[in-house]
């Protein structure tokens, strides 16, 4: 490959990365923020459904093009089996390795929320408690393993992204008001 096409690899696996951190951000936080069929304000509960079942889509979707980008960028030492099988790659196993670990936990939502009806409620919903993992294995590969990871811009997103995710918790946390007993309505 010529130098610029390196660069422009090196450019799309950086950028697909920091996408796929964001989407995967979304996708925690509304799913976090609606568990249990809770509303997300005057959104209807089908509308956040989608939502959530698109955004993880496209999540998985930058997923396969940052782990293909790293397989095929000649200045990173990453095999696709390295991208799959957690702690087996040659340069930074630790935290490739949890990169790959947040990579197989999002082929197995996905996989069980595609054949939902045929893995059964039960086996859905311990796979995807799974996800609740993914966002911080995910997380901690970026901030570990990101080559702008000290940039000051990507600080401020990783503080963004922990913000959503902390937002989200309390959002949840936190009980909706109801009117009291005798109270006059609107």
């Amino acid at each position: 490959m010529s130098a610029g096409a390196d660069e422009a690899l090196w450019y799309l696996m950086r950028g697909t990365g920091v996408v796929s951190l964001l989407l995967l951000t979304a996708v925690m936080a509304l799913g976090i923020a609606t568990h249990g069929r809770v509303p997300l304000g005057a959104l209807p509960r089908f509308a956040t459904r989608l939502l959530h079942r698109n955004l993880s889509l496209m999540a998985l979707a930058f997923i396969a093009v940052h782990v293909v980008s790293a397989v095929v960028d000649p200045y990173v030492s990453i095999r696709l089996t390295d991208a799959v099988l957690p702690f087996t790659a040659g340069s930074e196993p630790l935290m490739a390795g949890l990169g790959a670990l947040a990579f197989d936990l999002c082929l197995a939502v996905i996989a069980t929320s595609i054949w939902r009806r045929h893995v059964g409620p039960r086996t859905w919903r311990a796979v995807h408690l799974g996800a609740y993992a993914m966002w911080p294995l995910a997380f901690i590969h970026a901030a570990g393993i990101g080559s702008d990871a000290s940039a000051p811009w990507a600080q401020a997103l990783g503080v963004l992204t922990v913000a959503v995710i902390g937002g989200s918790i309390a959002w949840r946390l936190v009980p909706p008001e109801r009117p009291r007993e005798g109270a006059a309505g609107p």
